[in-house]
């Protein structure tokens, strides 16, 4: 897995962390769900790299 794509990856579960914790925070039921959604697709794009990788070698 490069660098950059894993840098991306964990920066998108990152963002999604920070909008579910200030959804939860403010009572943003769409903002929250929007987080999760944030964090699922990054550590799919993760997984989906890793195997990636798994086949190179």
């Amino acid at each position: 897995m490069t660098t950059g794509k894993k840098a991306e990856n964990a920066a998108q579960s990152a963002k999604g962390k920070a909008k579910e914790a200030a959804g939860r925070a403010t009572g943003n039921e769409r903002l929250e769900a929007e987080g999760r959604a944030d964090q699922v697709k990054g550590d799919a794009k993760q997984a989906g790299e890793k195997l990636k990788d798994t086949f190179k070698h």
